[in-house]
């Protein structure tokens, strides 16, 4: 096709779609004709470039909607699209994806397209390359086939544009052997099991420390089948349920050898065979091995319950039912793992597989589960009365945050109940903060109020000292440093009640009493970049250049203005608005350049991480020649670390600033009982050299913080000294605001 879109970048464009929920066989049709729509926003699908698509109610072919692609000089990307996902969890022979086009002055091509996936790969694509639909065309049928592949676990399916035009889409439908797919049979899932589809009917009051104990072993016993034992990997059991079914006798076993007898007969009852295909223990290039050693001890477990785990083991088949790897990134998701919306609270027993879940997953699929330095096997002893006891959701919640603060990852958090994480309330005050030697400052007003001023350090609330709520409060903070802590805290920390508060600030080392009021505000992200264009010219040397707000479309120009310039500035004290280490790396390169190796899950080896190859920057056809002064902070988190790594791997690049947030790779998502959901770094990320930047992030080569003096003046002290360094002159902080 003209502009074609390479198999690799279909590999990538839709990765995000796997976050998509709700979606099934049953309920897909309305949206595929797109008659669900509420506004000119599309909404079901997910695609990119955002400005390139909406849902048209002028131009349809049936019923009141369509979609309509359009894309003109100014578009960013080579092609736009448009996609959804469905499990393959239907069988038959090929699936049809059907639609009907309308197109004007398309350049490029349109097409239907769609994608097989599995194993964490990509298995098949058909994309209408050989149909060459272009030009101007009234409606018009059009469809493409795939063979159904027996071993796929995703579809994806969609619209795409390349080139430059107009296309509407409109009636889409997908066929399973010419038949709707919402009649295609059904390939097995979890087993029909409804015994505790209402609750778990456990309810404790108290723990002795021998339950704790035996419960302990439960979880670590329940995680290993879930992942290594055939019946369970092979989707045989609804093993969710069979925990709740197990947990009655281990509560009221007497002691350690009557419980692990009952673990035993449980086992028993799945029956276990051969391996047909065994595997081996893992080997190669890894960074961290499976945590196995405790199915050994046989103080622990005793010898018949330990021998036990150590045939199921040898006996894995290499599948995974509750998990599998994104498509061409390879970090886990975690199929099949239900959030029970139902459930009400106190349930002791859906609260304890809450634990006994998450546990696990960070057990056997979170590649810096060392990193976070904890004693994992006392962490589960810990929080089983705590999670176990909890008296209402609120109390569950509160749980959970503690509980997932120790993996001690920033995209971690229970990201469904931020609402309940101290401090709680809809309203704060019209300031921003920043801590500054481990003190809350204010480095930016959201109004004309001058009530506060820029550098005041916040020192009570009410009488009640901001210390002693921070000490309170940062349990249940989950972050991977304690400068991205002290970053989420700042964001939340004047919290409350809406209506009046009495402050207590450090001004100019002097105590100021101020009597104001909470008011109703959004939360938002920090940045610490400037205010202002993307790009501009700080000096007839010095070129600046802010990632929160940069268009990849854009660069050409933006580096034609800078060609002249000793240096240019990348400020990533934020997070990037696009995806940008290869598209801006291009300029700096002058050969392939690694800069990046990721570590990743082995789904026959649970536990195990193994080193990839290393990721490396092309040159492109535009070389820059000049300085590279790299700014970050602790709002450089993600996306933003992984763009200053890149960066920092080119000639004559620096980074400036202080520590960055620690949390790199993509992120997987974790269901929770109650609808609650978490995540956790899916993706071991290195340096090329396999030094870690989980929790240590990116250590700037010159360390500047802002200080006191600095906030109360205005000043961009790190951006002032990124211009000193690449003019080695002294500067003047009037032409930088």
């Amino acid at each position: 096709m003209n502009g074609c879109v390479s198999a690799a970048a279909f590999l990538a464009l839709s990765i995000s779609s796997l976050a998509q929920s709700g979606v099934t066989r049953a309920n897909l049709q309305q949206s595929m004709g797109f008659e669900d729509q509420k506004g000119l926003a599309l909404t079901g699908w997910y695609g990119g470039p955002p400005e390139t698509f909406a849902a048209d109610n002028t131009v349809h072919h049936s019923g009141q909607w369509a979609v309509r692609l359009q894309r003109d000089d100014k578009s960013t990307e080579t092609f736009s699209v448009i996609t959804r996902s469905l499990p393959i969890d239907f069988k038959g022979g090929s699936v049809e994806l059907r639609g009907w086009f309308r197109l004007q002055d398309v350049s490029g091509n349109a097409a239907l397209w769609m994608r097989q996936d599995g194993g964490g790969q990509m298995l098949s694509l058909e994309n209408m390359d050989s149909q060459q639909v272009k030009g101007t065309r009234d409606w018009a049928q059009y469809s493409i086939t795939l063979p159904i592949n027996p071993t796929a676990e995703k579809l994806f399916f969609g619209v795409i544009l390349a080139g430059k035009g107009t296309l509407w889409a409109d009636d889409l439908e997908l066929m399973v052997d010419g038949k709707p797919i919402a009649e295609a049979a059904a390939l097995p899932g979890l087993p029909e099991d409804h015994d505790f589809d209402s609750g778990s009917r456990i309810a404790v009051d108290k723990l002795t420390p021998t339950q704790i104990s035996n419960l302990a072993t439960l979880a670590r016993v329940w995680g290993f089948l879930k992942y290594h034992h055939p019946a369970i990997t092979s989707g045989q059991r609804h093993w969710d349920y069979d925990l709740l079914r197990i947990l009655p006798a281990i509560l009221a076993a007497p002691d350690r050898d009557h419980a692990n007898d009952a673990l035993l007969n449980w086992i028993d009852k799945l029956g276990l065979s051969a391996c047909s295909v065994c595997f081996s223990a893992p080997s190669g290039d890894l960074d961290i091995k499976p945590p196995l050693e405790w199915i050994h001890d046989r103080k622990l477990l005793g010898a018949p319950l330990s021998q036990r785990l150590e045939s199921i083991y040898a006996n894995r088949t290499g599948k995974q039912f509750y998990v599998s790897l994104m498509p061409g990134v390879g970090n886990p998701e975690f199929r099949h793992e239900l959030a029970y919306p139902q459930i009400s609270f106190p349930d002791s027993g859906y609260q304890l597989l809450a634990l006994i879940r998450w546990w696990n997953i960070l057990q056997y699929w979170a590649p810096d589960r060392e990193v976070a330095g904890q004693n994992w096997p006392a962490v589960l002893e810990f929080f089983i009365p705590t999670l176990a006891l909890a008296k209402d959701k609120t109390a569950y919640q509160l749980a959970l945050f503690e509980l997932i603060a120790k993996a001690n990852d920033t995209h971690a958090n229970l990201w469904s109940s931020l609402d309940a994480r101290p401090p709680v309330g809809e309203c704060a005050l019209p300031i921003k903060l920043r801590f500054v030697d481990n003190k809350p400052a204010i480095y930016r007003l959201d109004s004309a109020d001058s009530t506060f001023q820029p550098g005041d350090i916040l020192d009570t609330f009410d009488g009640v000292s901001i210390q002693s709520l921070i000490d309170k409060w940062e349990i249940y903070y989950a972050d991977s440093n304690s400068a991205a802590r002290q970053r989420d805290l700042a964001a939340s920390l004047t919290r409350g009640a809406c209506g009046p508060v009495s402050v207590e600030v450090t001004r100019e080392g002097r105590p100021v009493q101020i009597q104001t009021v909470r008011i109703k505000t959004k939360q938002e992200w920090a940045t610490h970049d400037q205010p202002g264009d993307t790009f501009r010219l700080l000096s007839l040397q010095v070129a600046y250049l802010k990632l929160s707000t940069i268009k990849a479309a854009d660069l050409p120009a933006y580096f034609e203005k800078a060609k002249n310039t000793k240096g240019i500035i990348i400020d990533i004290r934020n997070y990037p608005s696009e995806f940008m280490p290869f598209a801006l790396g291009a300029y700096f390169a002058t050969r392939p350049t690694p800069f990046a190796v990721f570590s990743h899950a082995d789904l026959a080896n649970p536990g195990a991480f193994q080193f990839g190859d290393a990721v490396s920057i092309p040159p492109g056809p535009v070389h820059y020649s000049g300085k590279i002064v790299i700014l970050v902070d602790e709002t450089s988190q993600s996306q933003a670390e992984y763009t200053a790594m890149a960066l920092r791997a080119m000639p004559n690049a620096a980074v400036i600033g202080s520590t960055t947030a620690g949390a790199d790779g993509n992120v997987s998502s974790i269901d929770l009982p109650g609808q609650l959901k978490t995540m956790i770094s899916g993706l071991g990320v290195f340096f090329p050299d396999h030094r870690p930047t989980q929790r240590i992030g990116i250590i700037p080569d010159v360390v500047v913080k802002p200080t006191i003096q600095g906030l109360a003046a205005g000043r961009d002290e790190v951006l002032e000294t990124a211009v000193h360094l690449i003019e080695w002159t002294r500067v003047d902080s009037s032409k930088i605001r």
